[in-house]
Formats: structure tokens, sequence, C-alpha cells
């Protein structure tokens, strides 16, 4: 196991949209708390991005709009907003990303989680919603492959909301390919299994809607069992993760039974599919959660998986195997639909 790397910078706490939002900066301090327990992983410090680098996904004009609330508290939607220094913090958390990415794919670490908010995952070309400002996952990937020549990019999205900006950012390519597990019907409203992209793209979308109630082994059977597939045909040369903790089974907004373990299960299988297609380059950047405590335990098993502590046993493995009926058919659907694209 080789070196890892945090993003992590007390400035991301500057991004305040409210006192009563959800998305609030306790959730970085809890995790931060947390991760002080630890050893062994490197500092990555941020950068702002520029905005060419932002412009790679969204419409300068969006840019604009978003750099003139700097000095002022903002509504972007009903549930965004923003505060005197958001569109400078947004700009350190996708340069965060940015940061890790080049870390990894210049060899100087193995992995890298970029602990930093505001997240991005709903993000479109020219609109803030759902919390999000920039799309912070999208942004790294036409970053890996504008700057280091990257053909195949695998975005995993554990987020419960789906990743409608992410989604489509890369909706007629081929190059990325985009995954989410959410919960559905939920917010945002996209995310059906039927959306799978269109032309070149067709086939590169794979969405697998959950209902209320999916627990550690669901989880980690749909991506042994239809991720993991796919992943090995797709062959990324490198894995970005969208990893929100609104999974969490405690979790104010979500519907979900995943435990720290559960999360660090899916860390697990990641780091096994990144070992075996891409030299093990993943990272993960942080999206939902809102569960203070939950979110702190939970992003702390996760590094710990990537620092190589093996928390997995055969007695998980063969309860995933005794529960795999309770998922299977939410994946032979998604199967069915992506038959004509991957050889199931």
């Amino acid at each position: 196991m080789g070196k890892t790397g945090i993003v992590r910078d007390e400035r991301y706490m500057e991004h305040d949209p409210g006192p009563f939002h959800v998305e609030t900066p306790r959730r970085l301090e809890a995790i931060y708390r947390a991760l002080d327990e630890l050893e062994g992983y490197e500092r990555i410090a941020p950068r702002p991005a520029t905005v060419e680098e932002v412009a790679e996904v969204h419409d300068l004009s969006y840019i604009k709009r978003i750099e003139a609330t700097a000095g002022r508290s903002v509504q972007l939607d009903p549930d965004t907003a923003t505060s005197p220094r958001t569109y400078e913090i947004a700009l350190l958390a996708v340069g965060g990303l940015l940061k890790a990415v080049e870390e990894v794919m210049e060899g100087r670490l193995s992995n890298a989680f970029a602990l930093i908010r505001p997240p991005g995952h709903h993000a479109e070309r020219a609109r803030a919603m759902g919390f999000c400002i920039f799309n912070n996952v999208a942004i790294a990937a036409r970053h890996a492959m504008k700057r280091y020549g990257v053909e195949r990019v695998l975005i995993v999205d554990w987020d419960l909301h789906h990743g409608n900006g992410t989604q489509n950012a890369f909706w007629g390519e081929r190059e990325v390919l985009y995954f989410s597990t959410h919960q559905y019907p939920y917010y945002p409203g996209t995310g059906h299994y039927t959306e799978i992209g269109e032309g070149e793209g067709r086939g590169y979308t794979v969405n697998c809607p959950l209902r209320v109630g999916c627990s550690d082994s669901d989880y980690a059977n749909i991506y042994r069992h239809l991720l993991r597939p796919i992943a090995e045909q797709f062959k990324p040369q490198l894995i970005l993760v969208s990893a929100g903790f609104d999974i969490y089974h405690l979790d104010p907004l979500g519907g979900m039974k995943v435990t720290e373990e559960g999360f660090a299960r899916l860390a697990d299988l990641l780091l096994e599919m990144a070992g075996e297609v891409c030299d093990g380059r993943l990272v993960i950047t942080l999206e939902g959660g809102y569960h203070l405590e939950g979110i702190a335990r939970s992003v702390r098993e996760v590094v710990r998986r990537l620092l190589g502590v093996v928390t997995f046993s055969e007695e998980r493995r063969e309860k995933e195997d005794k529960d795999l009926p309770r998922i299977a058919g939410v994946i032979e659907t998604v199967k069915k639909v992506l038959s004509p694209f991957w050889g199931f």
C-alpha cells in the first residue's frame, strides 16, 4: 500500500450558507477532529482553481455570476446560498480536488481524499443547485484528461442523491463513465435506470436507483456484481469518487442503512478495482452527509482503509453472498438495459 493524501484546510469552513442549513461548516469540523486520531497520511495543501479550469465544465457567464456574489450572502436557489467568501472558497474546493488528482497522477501519492466544501455533484453548467456551486468532480475529470492525457475516467457516486450535474457534463461522451447509486425517487428527480447517455456516450452513464432501506450488503453487492464487471471492461486510468455520507443509517435526509463498516467496505472494493485496472489511482471527494458524528466516523473508516487498515472479514463476505437475493432484481434490471454495451 502506497501513500495516502488528505486535502484539509480550515478555510473551507468560511463558506456558510446560513445558521439553520444542513450543509454546515460543522460537518468538516467533526471530520477534521476525527482525523486527528489517525496517523500516516500526508496533508495536501489546496490551491485555488483558475477560472480557465472551472470553465472546462461551467459557462463563463455563470462563473462571473458567482464571482459577483463575493462579499455578499445571496440565495442562488431554494437550497443553495452564498456567504461573503463563497466564491473564493468554491474555487479552493475545486483546486483542492485538482491538487489531489495531480499528486496521484504524478505518482507522489497512491490515493487521496479531498475533504472539501462546498460539494459539487448537483452543479450544472450554468446553475447552482442542491448546496453545490461548482462541480468539483466533473472539473477534476476534465483536468485529468487535459493535463495528463487520460483517456478513460470512471466516476463513482455513492451519495444519497443523484449527481445530475455530473451526469449531464458527460452525457454524450464515452471517455468518462458515470456510475451512480442513489435513493429514487428523490431529489433531484433524475437517475432512472433508463438514463444511459446518448450518442457516443450511450452505455457510459449507469444509474442504479434504489428504494429506501438499502444496507451495507446491498451496496457491496451492487459494486461487486454490477460496477466491477463494467470497470473491468472499461479499464479506467483514474477512478474518482463522489462520496456522500448521507446514505448513513442515521442521516436526517436519507432512508438508507449504511454503517461505518459499510463505507469501509465500499472503499475496499474501489481500492481493489483501482489496483486491478489503473495502478491504484483512486481519488475521493466529499459530497453530502449531514449526521455530524456519523460522517466523522464514516470518513475516518474510509481513510483507515485508504491507509491499508483491513477491516473486512470472510464472515462479512458470506453475509453479502447470503443477502444477494435482496438486491439481485435491481442489479439484473440495470444489466438488462446495459447489456448491449457491456458483456454481462
